[in-house]
Order: structure tokens, then C-alpha cells, then sequence
């Protein structure tokens, strides 16, 4: 095999990787462990990912992961005055935009972020 046979399939196996912990954050909707699987999974992979456009995925799923936490805590906190429940609201939608936005973006091969 030549050099671009090897960048070429690892890049795959790569995306094949960020595809499965989009898979997972998605999953989180219904069994919340998948998540902590998810980041897991992005915090030791994310040095194989620099350098490449797969790269910016990992960060988008990173900061979804823990923006969620935080919104989840701001919502916990204020759920007695009823601000908690639209909190959780607006971040659940927002959690399934960043979800639906990021696989798009990876299906066609685009990173999250313009160069």
C-alpha cells in the first residue's frame, strides 16, 4: 500500500469513528450513558483527529456535550421557578440541532468550522 492508500483509509476509519459518536450523542436522547461513552470516546481520539477536518467535529461534539451539562445544571437550579423547564426545553432542542447539524456537515464531508 502507498502513503495516500493509508491517509486515505485511516481518514476513513476516522470519520467512520466520528459517525459512530454522533451515533451515540443521538442515542443519549433516549439512554443518557450513551453520552459520557461519546465524550469518552472524543477525548482519547481527539489527538488522532488533529491536523485533519475531522478534527472540527470532535471540538463541535466536545462543546455540545458539555454546554448540554451546563444547561442541564442552569435548568436543574431553576426548575422551582418554572424557567427550569423551558431551560431544558431550549437546550434539548438546541442539543438535537448540534446533533443533526453536525452529521450533515460530516455526511458531506465539510468541518464545522470555515477555514
Amino acid at each position: 500500500m502507498n502513503d495516500v492508500t493509508v491517509d486515505t483509509a485511516k481518514l476513513q476509519s476516522a470519520k467512520n469513528l466520528t459517525t459512530v459518536v454522533y451515533a451515540l450523542y443521538a442515542l443519549a436522547i433516549l439512554i443518557g450513558l450513551s453520552s459520557i461513552v461519546a465524550i469518552i470516546i472524543n477525548y482519547v481520539k481527539k489527538g488522532d483527529m488533529a491536523g485533519t477536518w475531522l478534527d472540527s467535529h470532535f471540538r463541535w461534539q466536545i462543546r455540545t456535550f458539555w454546554f448540554t451539562v451546563l444547561w442541564a445544571i442552569v435548568g436543574a437550579l431553576t426548575v422551582w421557578a418554572f424557567i427550569g423547564w423551558v431551560v431544558w426545553f431550549v437546550a434539548f432542542i438546541w442539543y438535537i440541532y448540534r446533533i443533526v447539524k453536525g452529521w450533515l456537515n460530516l455526511n458531506d464531508n465539510k468541518p464545522m468550522y470555515p477555514a
